[in-house]
């Protein structure tokens, strides 16, 4: 085993020796930058600073000639324009880096990978090598500030990571590039868009609109942002109708997407997209008219003058969006127009001090006609990304080289690309335009941004007017400001697009999704009876409290109306006056009977029982008026033991006639002494005995579970039926049955003397009466226990009046009528017939 272990380490060690021998040599020609300037310390870039490449023929018949760039990004040119600038301010700063020279290789990627690899390539290594140089495996450039767009920065991290060359890009945004495993060099002067794809949903939640269309670039920067946007919306209730994508190569995607934008209906759409992108998606809704749509845009686009053409305001305008915050540079304006092109552009110097690389002028052609052009330098919004990038780089060499104001720097110290990638984790730094230079754990700055509006000016010139910020620095809730008062929307409008899958359910309905439907799809469903929603687009109706119920709007709990018999609705009214009618009945009856008190027909059968009869008949009439009004605890209980009382005083009396017509007809046979064990002694008493059990009856049911207000909201749901409970069933059925039991006892006397031989037999109306009475009562229980709130009372009442009139008619019209109408038989002889010796008094 230790035999293998010395032969590994052996056949490393030859490895290493073979390295350090290897002569190192350029393979295939050389990549010039752009521009580029010796220094103590350089610092790489990559800018696209043309926007297309002409690729030469691949027939491998020959060498293949160089790429063309043409078509000049003045975006990026202007970034290399500010990293010059930058490096030239901090080679004449007496504070920063004093006695330490920074030079800078720029190169031209065109925009294509193949650029930017190549470019990557000459980066990492130098130029041109002396004649037996060896390979040391380290690279010239100790920081590179690059690319633009987050695809291609993917490529150059990955290349560069494992030599450990920090990065610094002034705008590629992609959250994949926030990975430290996978990037562990890359640093950024721009926030990750994880800050910009939360804050569009926000933005679109703010607003209102619920259902929006979202397009993106088909590229990592594209496909990352919209992969969060998707998120965030789903978390916020924001609906998508579709989402779409597509590379600028891709013109049939292209065609797609825009028949996809012009069938939705979606009135917002959310372009994630880079500027490239946008222009070819702007040509063709400008192309097929398709217009009056509230764009929501990125900081990629959303900026960019090369949108600003004559007929764009008809398709982008009113456009929305967030934009990298505009920081002027001192004295950049003045740099860009007088210095630059006599220092730092190679073809501007004099012929004898011509470009030590024998740079053909002729591919400076398309950059020279810029010379005069200086109408966007203060509009520039990545500038201060690449001032920033520059100065940490230039901070971090400043700490690592012990730089001191009076002692300047150690530039024998050797500095490796790695130490730099450390010294920018711990750099933390206050530069000349106010801004804080600092990165976070993932490598990124603060994410600060301003919402800009597309507007247009009096003379019809586009302008982009700030209208809120979002600073991810601030509390939650102070991050979101907008100002929408100053915002025009889409198409120049001055009112608010309205973009919703289906429009507001207002307060009184509930939102039910349509099935197969994203949710912002949905029907407006009324709330039940009972529930409310006073809010609008309620998912649920809540059920209002036990005595509450919805309104008609089913917007609001209103108290339930009470539900009780009062003396003022009609029937009420109605059974007052039937009940007050019988009193005066009654009275009328008892006043005719004591007027005729002397006569046979008054005077037969007990006068006596016949006028406590019609007392306790005028009380009967008058119990029914307990029942009518707002139930109380005094009145519940009132009712019903006046009722059981007045009743069984009234049922006693009648008894006690029937008793009277038996006793009197046993009387009549010879030899019978039966009316002295019942006479008007007995008969007082037997009334008196048969109240009392009934009196003692109400007090046993008072004592033990007495009637009570009730209010019952079981029988109807919108409303309170306000009653009174029985308290105890028994005690009720024990008033009823005793009641029940004296009825049908002079029923059944009252039928065996309705045979007795006499001209005027008494027992055949008690008989009648106590029918009615009977089939009164019989049926008022399955009507009383049927009947609905305060119909349950008046059946009571009903039948209380009913068998009331039954035995004042039954009992006493039958005499009134012979009294009033037929008074010839109002004599002793009609009233005895044969039977001399009736009872009377």
């Amino acid at each position: 085993m230790l035999i293998i272990l010395y032969i590994l380490l052996f056949f490393l060690y030859c490895i290493h020796t073979k390295a350090e021998k290897t002569i190192c040599h350029m393979m295939g020609e050389s990549k010039y930058p752009l521009l580029s300037k010796n220094g103590d310390f350089l610092i790489g870039t990559l800018f696209a600073i043309h926007s297309k490449e002409t690729l030469p023929s691949f027939e491998f018949r020959q060498k293949p000639q160089r790429l063309f760039c043409s078509s000049v990004n003045l975006i990026d040119f202007r970034m290399a324009q500010t990293m010059i600038f930058a490096i030239e301010e901090i080679n004449t700063n007496e504070s920063l880096l004093p006695n330490v020279s920074i030079g800078y290789r720029i190169y031209d990627t065109c925009g294509s990978r193949l650029s930017s690899m190549s470019a990557t390539m000459a980066l990492m290594n130098d130029q041109e090598f002396a004649a037996g140089d060896r390979c040391n495996g380290q690279s010239p450039i100790h920081a590179i500030i690059g690319e633009t767009e987050s695809s291609a920065t993917v490529i150059l991290s990955r290349t560069t990571g494992p030599f450990k060359i920090p990065v610094i890009s002034p705008s590629a945004t992609c959250e994949c590039l926030s990975n430290k495993k996978d990037y562990p060099s890359f640093f950024r002067t721009i926030a990750s868009d994880y800050h910009q794809s939360r804050a569009l949903a926000y933005i679109v939640k703010h607003f209102g609109w619920s259902w929006v269309g979202a397009v993106n670039s088909d590229n990592d920067y594209g496909n990352n942002g919209m992969a969060i946007f998707l998120k965030t919306a789903q978390e916020e209730g924001i609906c998508v109708e579709y989402s779409v994508k597509f590379h600028r190569t891709e013109p049939e995607k292209l065609q797609k997407v825009v028949e996809t934008i012009k069938k939705g209906t979606a009135k917002v759409i959310v372009a994630f997209l880079s500027q490239v992108e946008m222009g070819n998606l702007f040509d063709q809704l400008s192309d097929k008219n398709i217009t009056n749509f509230q764009m929501i845009g990125v900081e990629a686009w959303i900026t960019s003058e090369s949108l600003m053409i004559p007929n764009s305001f008809h398709v982008l305008g009113g456009s929305l969006g967030f934009a990298v915050r505009k920081i002027d540079i001192e004295g950049f304006a003045d740099y860009v127009t007088k210095k630059f092109w006599h220092t730092a552009f190679p073809c501007l110097q004099r012929e004898g001090h011509s470009s030590q690389y024998g740079l053909n002028c002729s591919r400076y052609q398309d950059l020279l006609v810029l010379k005069n052009y200086n109408e966007d330098v203060t509009e520039q919004r990545y500038s201060s990304n690449v001032y920033k990038a520059v100065y940490a780089v230039a901070y971090s060499l400043h700490s690592l080289l012990q730089c001191t104001k009076k002692g300047g720097c150690e530039k024998s110290l050797t500095i490796q690309p790695q130490q730099v990638v450390e010294a920018l984790k711990k750099i933390n730094s206050t530069i000349k335009t106010g801004d804080h230079v600092w990165f976070d754990s993932s490598g990124a700055v603060v994410a600060q941004y301003e919402v800009v509006n597309w507007q247009q000016d009096l003379i019809g010139s586009i302008q982009f007017k700030p209208v809120g910020y979002y600073d991810a620095s601030l509390p939650p809730d102070q991050r979101f400001v907008l100002n929408t008062e100053n915002i025009i929307w889409a198409g120049g409008q001055l009112e608010k697009p309205r973009s919703v899958c289906s429009e507001s359910c207002p307060p009184g309905t509930r939102k039910a999704a349509q099935k197969g439907r994203p949710v912002c799809c949905y029907d407006c469903i009324p709330c039940a009876e009972g529930e409310i929603s006073n809010e609008t687009d309620s998912n649920n109706c809540k059920q209002c409290p036990g005595e509450y119920w919805s309104n008609a709007e089913k917007d609001k709990c209103v108290l339930k109306a009470i539900e009780f018999l009062s003396f003022t609705e009609n029937m009420g009214i109605v059974l007052v006056f039937f009940s007050l009618f019988g009193v005066g009945i009654t009275a009328l009856v008892a006043i005719l009977f004591y007027r005729k008190k002397d006569t046979p027909i008054v005077k037969a059968n007990n006068s006596e029982l016949s006028f406590l009869l019609l007392f306790s008949l005028t009380f009967c009439f008058l119990c029914s008026l307990t029942f009518i009004g707002r139930p109380t605890e005094w009145s519940c209980m009132l009712r019903h033991t006046a009722f059981g009382i007045t009743f069984v005083l009234c049922i006693s009396c009648v008894l006690g006639k029937t008793i009277v017509v038996l006793m009197a007809f046993k009387a009549t046979l010879p030899g019978s002494n039966v009316m002295k064990w019942f006479g008007p002694a007995q008969q007082r008493l037997s009334v008196l005995a048969f109240t009392l059990i009934q009196v003692l009856i109400c007090v046993f049911w008072l004592t033990m579970s007495p009637p009570f207000s009730y209010k019952n909201m079981k029988y109807y749901h919108e409303k309170i039926i306000l009653e009174c409970s029985l308290g105890s069933i028994i005690g009720f059925s024990a008033v009823l049955g005793y009641i029940g039991l004296l009825a049908v006892l002079c029923f059944i006397l009252a039928f065996l003397a309705r045979t007795l031989p006499d001209n005027f037999n008494e027992a055949k109306f008690i008989t009648f009466s106590m029918l009615i009475f009977c089939a009164v009562w019989i049926t008022f229980i399955p009507a009383y226990v049927s009947s609905p709130g305060k119909f349950t009372v008046a059946v009571e009442i009903f039948a209380i009046l009913a068998s009331s009139f039954g035995l004042l008619f039954c009992i006493f019209g039958p005499k009134c009528y012979i009294i009033l109408f037929k008074p010839e038989q109002n004599t002793k002889q009609h009233v005895m017939g044969n039977n001399l010796n009736h009872f009377e008094k």
